[in-house]
């Protein structure tokens, strides 16, 4: 059964902290550590993605050119 994908960026990233503070506690059966690793992997691609978007949008304002950002 497939899950949904989740709304936000921000939403996707705290399931995957769960995800792997379950895995790296040792106490996942396989069959739930394996199933565990696959949904880490499509949230990984889900964030990644996400934020390509972002850093093409931020090229595209700032006329093909991602800049350095250097707090004030």
């Amino acid at each position: 059964m497939a899950t949904a994908p989740p709304a936000t960026y921000e939403q996707a990233l705290a399931e995957l902290d769960r995800l792997v503070a379950q895995m790296e506690s040792g106490q996942l059966p396989l069959d739930q550590l394996l199933e565990g690793y696959r949904r880490g992997t499509e949230l990984l691609g889900l964030c990644r993605a996400r934020l390509q978007a972002v850093e093409d949008q931020v090229k595209l304002l700032d006329d093909g050119q991602l800049k350095s950002w250097a707090p004030a």
